[in-house]
């Protein structure tokens, strides 16, 4: 600071105007009628008379009420700032700040004393910058110098203060106790502003803090992040803790790596690891200006020396401007915001404001700063002269943004002198604009509207041509920042607008990303494209039923990832996935856990044949071999049919998303998927078990499907029921390979083979959990059955339910015409003779046994609620086990077409089959759709909202609700029908 001889009073060059001078001049009166009165301010007393310091107290009391406060509240403090140098003043409250911890020390202080005195030395300084900044005494480099200054001694007088403490209570111990910070194993970082030199009149200070794992301070080492974590809490404290004085600093630590996830204090070792692996481009801009200012020093300048290669990279980074200019292009991308209008502009944000000059700067600095060291200074001011001596800007656009810069901090300060609060937005009403302009020396609002709109439009000339290039990276709603660590208010809104019902929570996940809580999003490819990416996927969750539960359903998937950036990547590449995804995470979640897993399977949506499916057997088992392809062994195929399933399988959720498919074509999709994923593992299995053991001479195989699978009724979730059945001839028992087996064991261990094909989890996943109860004497039975044994068992030994399950079989794979012969075996154990009445008592028996085991009485479990698909598929079956001997026709087919069948062979009356169809197909459609969208249990509390609407959408109902009381009737009928027609 230049040293002058000259007191405050005699310097002064300038005063406000006044608005309302009445008012004004009350106060003053009273003011002087005080300062008579006061011991010590009697030096006041001629300069209150006329003049420009009688001009200046009387734009203070009629334009800053924070300003008027501290005149008035201590008149013999004014008239000593009044009677001294400015400089010395502010060279005495330093000292006095930065030294309070030695007379705590030597007892001449209190502690309550000390926090008092912190707190008057912040009033004494605030009112000293004040006139000598509206007084025109300092320039603006003068005053954020000041301000910075002060900033310093009190970040460092209250850390030596707290370290003191900490000492005299044996939790440190301290090197030197007249330098408490020196060798303390831990250093405060100013950044932003404040760490520039450049602090605002009423801002924040953003402070980090970190410390050394290894410190000699402490007894413990472990208990380090415990200690400095506490101290910087309680340095807040002392610090913004408003008390009867006032407070010193508001302190925002939450420019430290991952604020939401971190303590306050980290270890500089994982303060590096951060940086190095997921640290972030605005964060490299924020240490441009980042300085140690209290704890030790040196730790903090070794810290920021070896963490020069993150700032500054070796090579021109114009990859990474795009990212550090993206908080500035999304605030701005508002349609219709071009224009600047002064009531209630925000000089800081806003088009033209001060972001805008600092980030041109710094911009250019991250670009170029790598290779110019003269590049990487702190200061704005000083760096536009750089950056135009370094050949990088004109002459012009040094002096203009120069001009701009001093203009525009000179308004921000007034706007926080008046109520002392942290703000740059200039008053909406026309009337406190009016007066603001006074206070900022215009004589009228016309004339502060023309300089304040020439000074933005200059600045953003400049700033147009440096960054006018670009992808937009706002949504058409608003704006939307999730760079650095707080909430934009603007953005909150836009997320307001877009759909989000918890704005907040949705920033911080945003944010979070970024931070690198989700290591599938670490890499800097990954979170380029995330920057880009972020508006357009928003918008795109926005327009679900559910914005905020596809956020979270998304942020759970990049939980689960390796790594997202091929997802990423396609949903970048391709709107109407971004859309679709967008639902999947919405209202189908398992889907979304498929595209987690494997992104590529968004690849298929985009194909034409999305929209034209084919849903028969030998048409998806030649796509489902296709995707398979030559395998390279037996553990690759294992991948490769993972792989080609589940790509089927989403494809076929997503036709029903999409309204492609019915749930019925649904059905009978997952059904061929399955069929065909049995039969291409069956073939790999028994090719890889042949070339081990041989072949058994004369044998013949089948694999029958039962189940939901059997009747082509398949779900996103179902097992696969399946039964093995074999054949050989008694004379010819081993089979031929050189580790030969007996043809019941050769058997039992291909069975066993072809399941843990099925089922075994590999590192892509599950295929299928497969079922093999259904086989003859269930789990204590062997695990294939030999042909004649299953054919007398079912006549002469099976249970009424066994004959039940088997109205569903089908065979699916193995040797043709031994199929054919089982098919034919199977008809004939169904058209037996029965008695209806003995076949409709079982059914019912069987019914009771499976109520009391699983329930009923949940009306969302679609299978087992009384009268849902369960009391459906018995009174199918029934028909069938009682009336196939004489109507053949009924053997084979789904559930609806035994119904169908059984009307048109005179065994149901029209009106009740076409009520057991309908009611079988409204069950049947949202039991697929709960089995696409939820995994496990469909609990109602639980369920999204959105799924439950889209449940009741099927069902062609307005609500949830509605659809429960349908459900309800629908019930209620199929059991009347139940005890009708089992009678």
């Amino acid at each position: 600071m230049p040293d002058h001889t000259n007191s405050l009073l005699d310097r002064l060059t300038k005063a406000p105007l006044v608005a309302d001078t009445k008012r004004a001049k009350a106060q003053l009166t009273d003011f002087v009628r005080r300062v008579r009165e006061e011991p010590g301010a009697d030096a006041l007393s001629g300069a209150l008379d006329s003049g420009l310091f009688r001009d200046l107290l009387l734009a203070l009391a009629d334009h800053s009420p924070f300003l008027w406060q501290l005149v008035v509240s201590d008149p013999a403090r004014m008239a000593r700032l009044a009677s001294e140098p400015p400089e010395e003043a502010h060279r005495a409250i330093i000292q006095s700040q930065s030294g309070l911890f030695r007379e705590l020390r030597s007892g001449a202080l209190t502690r309550n004393d000390a926090v008092r005195a912190f707190r008057r030395n912040r009033n004494a300084h605030a009112l000293l910058v004040a006139l000598a900044d509206i007084g025109g005494i300092w320039t603006t480099e003068e005053v954020i110098q000041a301000l910075s200054d002060f900033a310093d001694a009190s970040v460092a007088g209250g850390v030596n203060l707290v370290l003191t403490e900490a000492a005299d209570l044996g939790r440190v111990q301290l090197k030197n106790p007249d330098s408490p910070g020196e060798g303390s194993g831990f250093t405060v970082l100013a950044l932003g502003k404040h760490g520039a030199g450049e602090l605002n009149y009423s801002s924040d200070i953003d402070l980090v803090i970190f410390f050394d794992p290894e410190t000699s301070a402490l007894k413990d080492a472990s208990e380090a992040a415990t200690v400095y974590t506490r101290i910087a809490q309680q340095l807040a404290k002392l610090l913004q803790e408003r008390t009867a004085d006032g407070y010193v600093h508001r302190v925002d630590y939450r420019l430290r790596p991952d604020p939401g996830s971190t303590p306050t204090a980290m270890s500089l070792s994982s303060a590096y690891v951060y940086y190095e692996t997921v640290g972030q481009n605005w964060e490299r801009a924020a240490f441009i200006k980042a300085r140690p200012v209290a704890g030790d020093l040196t730790l903090g300048e070794t810290f920021l020396k070896e963490l020069r290669p993150f700032i500054w990279r070796k090579y021109f980074d114009f990859a990474s401007i795009a990212d550090v200019h993206a908080m500035k292009r999304q605030i701005h991308a508002v349609r219709g915001h071009d224009e600047i209008a002064v009531a209630g502009h925000d000089i800081k944000l806003g088009r033209g404001g001060i972001r805008e000059i600092e980030f041109f700067v710094q911009t250019q600095q991250l670009v170029f700063g790598g290779r110019r060291p003269a590049l990487r200074g702190r200061r704005t001011l000083d760096m536009l002269k750089t950056l135009h001596d370094e050949g990088w800007i004109t002459a012009k656009a040094r002096d203009e943004l120069s001009d701009a810069y001093r203009f525009l901090r000179t308004i921000e300060h007034r706007l926080q002198m008046v109520a002392d609060e942290q703000t740059q937005r200039l008053p909406s009403d026309e009337e406190q604009l009016k007066r603001f302009a006074k206070f900022c020396g215009y004589p009228n609002l016309k004339a502060f509207s023309k300089a304040l709109t020439d000074q933005a439009k200059i600045v953003q000339s400049h700033y147009a041509l440096l960054f006018e290039e670009g992808p937009e990276l706002a949504s058409d709603a608003g704006s939307l920042v999730f760079t650095g660590t707080g909430d934009d208010p603007e953005t909150l809104a836009t997320l307001q607008r877009l759909g989000f019902r918890e704005p907040e929570r949705v920033a911080e996940t945003v944010r979070g990303w970024h931070f690198g809580r989700r290591p599938a999003i670490q890499s800097a490819r990954a979170r380029e494209v995330l920057t880009e990416l972020t508006p357009a996927l928003l918008s795109a969750l926005g327009g679900t039923a559910e914005p905020d539960g596809a956020l979270a359903a998304l942020d759970r998937a990049f939980g689960r990832m390796p790594a997202a950036v091929e997802l990423l990547t396609i949903l970048q590449s391709h709107d109407r996935l971004r859309l679709l995804f967008a639902d999947l995470l919405g209202t189908a979640p398992r889907l979304a856990d498929t595209v987690a897993q494997s992104p590529h399977v968004l690849d298929a949506l985009i194909d034409p044949a999305f929209g034209t499916p084919v849903i028969d057997d030998e048409s998806v088992e030649g796509q489902v071999r296709q995707l398979i392809g030559p395998p390279r062994d037996f553990e690759d195929f294992l991948d490769r049919v993972r792989d080609a399933a589940r790509q089927m399988r989403f494809v076929t959720g997503a036709r029903l998303l999409s309204g492609v498919l019915s749930p019925a074509q649904t059905g009978e999709a997952y059904a061929a998927i399955a069929r065909a994923v049995i039969r291409a593992s069956f073939d790999e299995v028994r090719h890889a078990f042949e070339a081990e053991h041989g072949t058994v001479p004369g044998s013949r195989i089948a694999v029958l499907g039962l189940g939901r699978l059997g009747s082509r009724e398949l779900t996103a979730g179902s097992d696969l029921d399946l039964v093995v059945i074999y054949d050989f001839d008694e004379n010819s028992r081993e089979s031929t390979g050189a580790r030969s087996l007996d043809a019941v064991v050769y058997y039992t261990r291909l069975t066993q083979r072809l399941v843990s094909a099925l089922s075994v989890p590999t590192r892509r996943g599950l295929l299928y959990e497969v079922d093999l109860r259904l086989r003859p004497q269930g789990g204590k039975g062997p695990v294939a059955s030999q042909f004649k044994g299953f054919v007398t068992y079912q006549a002469t030994e099976a249970d009424l339910w066994e004959h039940m399950a088997l109205t569903r079989a089908r065979v699916l794979a193995g040797d043709d015409g031994f199929g054919a012969e089982v098919s034919k075996s199977l008809k004939n154990i169904l058209t037996v003779e029965r008695d209806p009445k003995t076949v409709f008592k079982d059914v019912r028996t069987m019914r009771e046994l499976i109520a009391q085991e699983k329930g009923e009485g949940d009306p969302w479990d679609l299978k087992l609620a009384r009268g849902g698909l369960t009391d459906l598929d018995f009174i199918a079956q029934g028909l069938v086990l009682a009336h196939a001997h004489m109507h053949p026709s009924l053997v084979g087919l789904a559930t609806e077409e035994i119904f169908a069948t059984a009307h048109s062979e005179g065994l149901l009356d029209k009106e009740v089959g076409r009520s057991l169809i309908e009611a079988h197909k409204l069950f049947n459609d949202i039991f697929q759709w709960q089995r696409l969208t939820i995994e496990g249990r469909f609990d109602a509390e639980a369920v999204p909202k959105p799924i439950l609407k889209r449940l009741a959408t099927v069902a062609g109902l307005p609500n949830a609700t509605v659809l429960l009381s349908h459900l309800a009737d629908m019930y209620r009928r199929v059991r009347e029908i139940y005890d009708d027609v089992l009678k």
